[in-house]
């Protein structure tokens, strides 16, 4: 199973912002898009989730174009997403915040929801915080929530804007190991995002270096980490993972 971008283009005005793009994430990899601010590489982001629609291209779902497809239509199909900005419900707690994606979750029956739920807990480091407020917890804690309660929708691919945003290095590395452990033990495909490509590099199995609306430099991450291309253009000559 796969998700495969083709030709993308998104045009503003008179500006290509994204020209010809085109890549493929699939089942049990963990894939990031990256670039330098105006590279367009969140635009190209976006068009996957939904967010926006290409002026030309299209996505696929395996064989199924989606490309016209709403977010909740793909949500739907198995693709999670996971926005940089806050998405729990601040006033409800942990345990409320995951129970409530489970309650809409029509694959499981009432004890799988209900194990599913302690499953969740446990494997994110969470179950000491389930009847916390969310508003209570930290950048970190916040992130962890965010990524189980999208796991209750027992979705196949995950798509992640910014999982590495406002959250100390200590977190940063919880969370990459958790995005490791849904990619290589659950299976699922994923696709990140990232202004830190340290981390996102040092995770993922492929990158693709978007630069003036182009995927300039693409391949395995930790040769991409060392391309003399990227460092150039992005990564900077210093640049080690």
């Amino acid at each position: 199973m796969r998700i495969e971008a083709k030709n993308l283009v998104k045009i503003y005005g008179d500006r290509s912002v994204v020209n010809d793009v085109s890549f493929n994430v699939n089942k049990g990899e963990v894939v990031c898009l990256l670039g330098p601010n105006g590279a367009g590489k969140t635009t190209t982001f976006y068009m996957v989730v939904g967010l926006i629609k290409p002026n030309k291209g299209h996505i696929f779902l395996d064989d199924r174009d989606i490309s016209a497809m709403p977010m909740n239509e793909r949500a739907r199909l198995g693709i999670g997403y996971l926005p940089q900005e806050a998405s729990i419900f601040r006033k409800l707690t942990v345990e409320d915040n995951i129970k409530l994606v489970l309650e809409m979750n029509d694959k499981l029956t009432v004890n799988e929801k209900k194990q599913k739920l302690e499953e969740l807990l446990t494997e994110f480091g969470i179950l000491r915080l389930r009847s916390y407020a969310a508003v209570s917890l930290s950048g970190g804690e916040r992130r962890r929530v965010e990524i189980a309660r999208a796991l209750a929708a027992s979705p196949d691919f995950m798509l992640l804007d910014e999982p590495f945003a406002g959250i100390d290095p200590i977190a940063i590395g919880e969370i990459k190991d958790n995005i490791r452990k849904i990619s290589e033990e659950k299976g699922l495909g994923v696709l990140i995002t990232d202004h830190n490509p340290k981390a996102t590099l040092s995770i993922t199995d492929r990158a693709y270096v978007i630069f003036d609306g182009k995927i300039k430099i693409q391949g395995k991450s930790r040769d991409v980490a060392v391309d003399p291309v990227a460092k150039e253009f992005y990564l900077g000559k210093d640049f080690a993972l």
